[in-house]
């Protein structure tokens, strides 16, 4: 170990309003990805910490969930400053323990800061109480609400459902991935600098098999928001039926990008790669899946080549760097056992392969990879690989095409590119999906996200993200 480096302590769970000891002793190493080097140590909370924060929400939820939409919009405010004066802390973090660039430290604090602010807008268009016919439906705040979040998307993750429990009038108990203490830190910092009343957010670092178990089988959460993998969801979903908990699960995905044969492949296909390895890969909405007309695979095939050379991979600060190092070990193996298993299945390796990059030999990096000649029957096209893995099929129709991309237990996002907005209007409309980009990839956060199939149950964002956190009861008066 560096001995220059400085190894930081995270040894406090944020609970009613106070950093405190958790009752949780075990402690687990922080690592840094680009180097292999422990930077920290945080300590995990247990099932006793988890019950004290349920125990300080609910608590809280008495008092905060008859809040006004001005008092709340003012505290979603004084958050979303908070995070943007921690931006360079939140950036470093997120780099030191992600292996995020800088580039995306900035985007993803960005968007960490955005979402209290659209989630105030989102509250302040909102009709809580509404009238039917002859009854008044008043949409009430549905209690404790329990959020588990993801190490590749921390910081936004933890922002979009703080802020929209917030905004609905209720608390919230968040259990963040062990593996992003650093930045769920200083965003516990940024909740408390705010000056929210105690016990309305509260974060206890621990594993899932310990405090998120314990919030996803306390009778006193309402509420179950979770960013992650299928498996772990169907875990939370069968502990949460025994309350009737409510459960908002975003999950993995398998997308395809549909290539039209009328597209600019010159720009569609450095989009594809775009897609696919943003975020190093670790992304659930990923174009992993990449279906391209058959009689143009040779040229496809050069152009992911040249595409592919210009992509950088890197440490996350050095200039120009789009791929950095994936999260830790076990995920750097997952991903080589996948690229194995694309060779050992027959796949035509055109780029990457096992191993690290060549002066890249320390640290979590992977080659960013593609196979061509892929079918829907090996393990490259059916599973969710999360890294930088690229598999190229071909198809003879659009018809085939659509079958083709809807041809998978996921349904999380899509992609089209097509010189023929309507045509690709048309497809879109075919496609089982929660999310389609066609030609480009936007963001508009007030937009519902979420997935079919086993990509998720209900929706993030805006007002469809805000009514998840909402109850409606109906009130029906007759004259005495």
């Amino acid at each position: 170990m560096n001995e220059n480096v400085k190894i930081k302590l995270i040894d406090k769970v944020y609970i009613n309003g106070e950093f405190v000891k958790p009752d949780g002793t075990e402690r687990m190493n922080i690592i840094n990805p680009s180097t292999e080097e422990i930077i920290g140590q945080v300590v995990l909370g247990n099932e006793v910490d988890a019950r004290n924060a349920i125990r300080a929400a609910k608590e809280a939820f008495k008092s905060y969930s008859k809040t006004s939409i001005t008092e709340r919009g003012k505290m979603l405010e004084r958050i979303h400053d908070a995070i943007l004066s921690r931006a360079t802390d939140l950036n470093h973090a997120c780099m030191e323990e992600y292996g995020a660039t800088s580039k995306a430290g900035d985007f993803r604090t960005g968007i960490s800061a955005d979402s209290f602010i659209l989630a105030k807008e989102a509250m302040e268009a909102f009709k809580f109480t509404k009238h039917i016919g002859k009854a008044k439906v008043v949409h009430e705040p549905l209690g404790v609400i329990a959020a588990i979040t993801p190490w590749n998307a921390n910081n936004s993750q933890i922002a979009i459902k703080v802020a929209t429990a917030l905004a609905a009038g209720c608390t919230i108990v968040v259990k963040a991935s062990e593996f992003s203490s650093l930045q769920t830190q200083i965003l516990a910092e940024c909740f408390h600098e705010a000056g929210l009343p105690a016990g309305v957010v509260n974060i206890v670092y621990g594993l899932g098999t310990t405090v998120g178990a314990e919030l996803s089988s306390n009778p006193d959460i309402a509420m179950i928001s979770f960013t992650g993998s299928v498996n772990t969801a169907k875990v939370i979903y069968h502990k949460a039926v025994d309350t009737m908990k409510r459960v908002v699960l975003e999950l993995g995905g398998k997308s395809a990008n549909i290539i039209l044969n009328d597209a600019d492949f010159t720009k569609a296909i450095p989009r594809a790669v775009t897609s696919c390895f943003g975020n190093h890969g670790q992304m659930c909405i990923a174009g992993s899946r990449l279906l391209v007309p058959e009689h143009r695979l040779d040229e496809v095939k050069e152009l992911i080549k040249q595409a592919v050379a210009n992509t950088k991979v890197g440490y996350p600060w050095e200039k120009g760097t789009f791929i950095g190092p994936l999260i830790n070990d076990n995920q750097y193996k997952r991903v080589q056992r996948y690229i194995k298993a694309g060779i050992e299945e027959g796949a035509d390796l055109i780029i990457g392969g096992e191993g690290h990059p060549k002066g890249l030999e320390k640290g979590y990096f992977v080659k960013p990879t593609v196979f061509a000649n892929v079918t829907k029957d090996m393990t490259i096209a059916k599973e969710e690989i999360f890294g930088p893995v690229l598999s190229i099929l071909t198809y003879k129709s659009e018809e085939e095409a659509v079958e083709m991309a809807n041809d998978t237990e996921y349904g999380l996002g899509a992609y089209i590119s097509s010189s023929n907005l309507e045509k690709a209007g048309q497809i879109a409309s075919q496609l089982v999906a929660g999310t389609i980009y066609i030609n480009d990839v936007t963001l508009e956060m007030s937009a519902p996200y979420g997935g079919f199939k086993q990509s998720g149950i209900g929706r993030e964002g805006g007002i469809y993200g805000l009514e998840e956190y909402l109850e409606p009861k109906t009130i029906l008066v007759s004259t005495p």
